[in-house]
């Protein structure tokens, strides 16, 4: 048998070292994704609330982990990364056990919705904990030069741990009703809490903590690129089923899979560029690529047209958050990268929140291809900006 190249060996044991800890990521967001497909049509056919009480009942969940995205930043600064991910863990099964209890007295209709949006407060909390312990706890552990790495395959976690989810949780409720749901996610939160007891910890890095508006300000260019890319993300998967309607085609899901398999592929196959060429080359490129795929879908005169524009855009998102976030993170002191993760994180949970007002304006007055022409012009802002961030770096280096 041929010896392994020491280089590839160590890289491996760097992917597996990261993947041993963004496991709890791939725990959390499985929990997440559990309620996703099956929650709004529970809180409207079974306890007779509106679409928009529906709606707001799943918004809170995100809501909670904008808000709580400060704290969560702090928390991980001061107290470690596996203490904050044993709260987030926690705070999961909090929610699982609310969302049974909330099931339990369905028979009380504004009793139970009450609780269940206590609960889906708990999971957002969670959310924000634990994305940022996560990554914090990779890149303390490989070392902060294998960022990309740690970002990377933290993201895959969590696409790919929604996109398991959300099927399950309806089959989960076609067979064993809604009572399963809360008792899945109590369950396997107490199974990541077990997990997590003899993981050793990471010691906690000691200097000076900056308030976090502070760190926020040196982190905002590098966001405001993030937002102005991801508002393309966020118009795809939000409005590719309404486009296809429109222009009365056939096969939006499987539109979506070409994006879906185009950024994860992307991201195991190229994470390892971001060190090879830098977090701006990569960037600039990905954005690039970004903004062709988004003009394919303005332009797309077949549904043909349209995959290949949804996989080239895809495969340019797949790598913009790591990119920037390698480039974000060296701002701020290593005593603060908590907080630093936690803020360039707001930046991408703003795109998502504006994307649908904001495209379905524009769909409204303009028609549905005009959200892609749209979106490809934010995704050149967000190439503008990430040049002059690049040379503003070379100037500096000088």
């Amino acid at each position: 048998m041929p010896a392994q190249h020491p280089s590839s060996a160590s890289s491996q044991s760097v992917t597996l070292q990261i993947l041993s800890i963004v496991f709890y990521t791939f725990v959390a967001f499985i929990c997440i994704g559990l309620p996703i497909a099956v929650l709004p049509g529970y809180v409207h056919d079974q306890l007779g609330f509106s679409a928009v009480v529906a709606g707001l009942t799943i918004a809170s969940q995100y809501l909670a982990t904008l808000l709580s995205r400060p704290g969560a930043g702090r928390l991980v600064d001061s107290l470690g990364t596996k203490p904050a991910i044993v709260l987030g863990l926690t705070g999961i099964a909090i929610s699982g056990a609310l969302t049974f209890l909330a099931v339990m007295l369905q028979e009380w209709p504004l009793l139970s919705l009450g609780i269940l949006i206590i609960g889906r407060i708990f999971l957002g909390i969670a959310q924000g904990l634990i994305g940022v312990g996560t990554i914090m706890w990779s890149i303390t552990r490989v070392g902060s030069e294998h960022t990309a790495r740690a970002i990377g395959w933290n993201g895959i976690a969590s696409y790919g741990a929604i996109a398991i989810g959300a099927p399950l949780g309806v089959v989960m409720i076609e067979k064993l009703g809604f009572l399963s749901l809360g008792a899945a996610l109590l369950l396997l939160a107490l199974l990541a809490l077990l997990l997590i007891r003899n993981k050793p910890s990471i010691a906690v890095v000691r200097g000076v903590r900056m308030p976090f508006w502070s760190v926020f300000g040196l982190i905002a260019p590098y966001g405001l690129g993030l937002t102005l890319a991801s508002i393309g993300y966020g118009t795809l998967t939000t409005f590719i089923t309404l486009f296809y309607i429109d222009r009365g085609w056939l096969g939006a899901a499987y539109c979506l899979s070409v994006f879906g398999v185009c950024f994860i592929l992307a991201r195991l196959l190229f994470t390892n560029s971001i060190n090879r060429f830098g977090g701006y080359s990569v960037a600039i490129a990905c954005m690039t690529i970004e903004t062709v795929g988004l003009v394919l879908l303005w332009l797309a005169p077949s549904t043909g047209y349209a995959m290949a524009g949804a996989g080239l855009t895809g495969f340019g998102l797949s790598l913009v958050y790591p990119a920037l976030g390698v480039e974000a993170v060296k701002q701020v002191p290593l005593s603060n990268r908590g907080a630093g993760l936690s803020a360039y994180a707001v930046f991408f949970d703003l795109a998502l929140a504006i994307a649908g007002p904001i495209m379905g304006a524009i769909a409204l007055n303009m028609g549905y291809p005009w959200i892609f022409f749209s979106a490809a012009v934010l995704s050149v802002l967000g190439l503008m900006l990430t040049l002059g961030l690049s040379r503003r770096k070379v100037r500096h280096s000088y």
